[in-house]
This record gives structure tokens, sequence and C-alpha cells, in this order.
């Protein structure tokens, strides 16, 4: 039973974890520009929906809680503006958007019916992207520390199950990794179209 009921935020940690280490052989063993052009935009896309949608749709779906619980009503013209606007915010103003379709985004996510749960994508990212970025880098504890996270399973809460991991999702350190690891990114990918 300790193993059986692992957390979302462990799972994603797992699988990007595992996409992080083949993503890195991947770019060292092909070197078809083609190829790493392909990768890198299959790797953006991963990041634009876990980096960038999912953190949107969780402040959304905060904001609605909250709405909710002042006793404010609900309509789906409220919530797709909210959406927009969140969407607006996050884009910034170097990019046009269609703010009714960008509104309705909301009502494609069957994640937002279990509460909280969006929020788990981008941490669970974070935190895969700094145990790869520990591994990928030599430290050699790291892959005994990753492989301890691993046996955890839902003996201890998932923060803590990270700490022993190396990783402390109280601190940003993890969130800036994983920018690196975007940057590093846009940076090879620059270079293979110029």
């Amino acid at each position: 039973p300790a193993y059986a009921g692992y957390s979302l935020f462990v799972a994603e940690v797992a699988s990007n974890f595992n996409q992080a280490l083949t993503r890195a052989y991947l770019f060292d063993t092909q070197t078809d520009p083609s190829f790493q052009i392909a990768l890198i935009e299959e790797a953006l896309s991963n990041f634009h929906r876990y980096f960038f949608i999912m953190p949107t749709l969780a402040r959304f779906e905060l904001e609605v809680h909250g709405r909710v619980e002042a006793g404010k009503p609900l309509t789906a013209n409220m919530l797709n503006e909210l959406m927009s606007d969140l969407f607006a915010e996050g884009y910034g103003s170097t990019m046009t958007d269609d703010p009714e379709r960008t509104g309705a985004t909301w009502a494609t996510f069957g994640h937002l019916f279990v509460p909280f749960y969006t929020f788990q994508y981008s941490t669970g990212i974070s935190a895969a992207h700094a145990l790869a970025q520990d591994i990928l880098a030599g430290d050699g504890s790291a892959v005994e520390n990753y492989r301890e996270f691993l046996t955890l399973g839902s003996r201890v809460y998932p923060m803590q199950a990270l700490q022993t991991a190396g990783v402390d999702m109280t601190t940003p350190e993890a969130v800036e990794k994983t920018f690196g690891v975007l940057s590093d990114l846009v940076d090879r990918l620059e270079s293979l179209i110029d």
C-alpha cells in the first residue's frame, strides 16, 4: 500500500525526469539537425503546456475558488473573461490573441474538475529538470538520491520525498534551473536555424 498511492506530483516528477534524460541522450546521439529541431519543438511544446498553460489554469482555478468562497456567482461569460485576461497578462503585448477562443480554454480542460490538479504540472516539471540537471552535471549522489525518491512511494509527503532527492521546492532554485533548460533549448534552436 505504501507504493500504490503515490501522488500525481510524484508521478509528474518521474515522467518529466525520464523525458529530460531521454531528450539529453537523443541530443548527444542524434546529430541530424532536422531531428534535433524536431526534438526541440517537442520540448518547447511540453514547456509551453506545463510551464505556461498549466500555471495559468492554476491561477484561474484559484481565482474561481476565491469568487465562490466570497459568494460571487459564476457565469460562462465571467469565466471566459477571466481566462482571457490571464492569458493576455501572461503573453503580454507582444502577442495578439482571440479573447473568445482563449477565454474558453478553461472549458476544454477536465483537469479543473479535480481541485488544484493543474499546479502540479509546473511544479513537477521544475523538480524533474532540477533532478535531471544534477545527474547530467555528474553529481555522483544525485542518482542514488533519485532512486531513494522513487522508493518512498506515499510513505512521506511529496515535498519531503523531493528533499530526499536533493530538490527543495520551497526555494526558487528548481524553477530557475528549469528556466535555464528552456533558455538552452532556445539557444540550441537558434544555432540550428542560423
